[in-house]
């Protein structure tokens, strides 16, 4: 197994925004940003229960490769909203060596 620090996130993360501007007719993630934001993030929930159901089951393989479209429509999500991934990386920096628990009991009540 390799480790990876989040550069190959970085790198589909810039292909994904460089399709912004690409024909929607030739690319997936053209279309998929030129649907807009409330597309992408129903796209993202889809991934996301999709990965939870597969991990339920047991499956494996399918918990890796549901991963994969899950990261994938996260990194589309923050493009068409203008998140960079420096900035989740500098919020799980300043995240890190602090307790779960307590760093949620930090967060402002919603």
């Amino acid at each position: 197994m390799t480790a990876h620090d989040g550069t190959t996130l970085d790198r589909l993360f810039e292909t994904i925004a460089a399709r912004t501007h690409a024909d929607p007719a030739s690319s997936y993630t053209a279309k998929l940003l030129s649907q807009g934001t409330e597309r992408a993030a129903q796209k993202l929930g889809e991934e996301a229960l999709e990965t939870a159901l597969a991990a339920a089951a047991g499956r494996r393989a399918a918990v890796v490769s549901e991963s994969a479209d899950l990261l994938y429509h996260l990194l589309v999500v923050w493009a068409s909203t203008s998140v960079a991934p420096a900035e989740v990386w500098a919020e799980l920096a300043r995240r890190e060596g602090t307790s779960g628990l307590s760093e949620k009991a930090q967060r402002p009540r919603k």
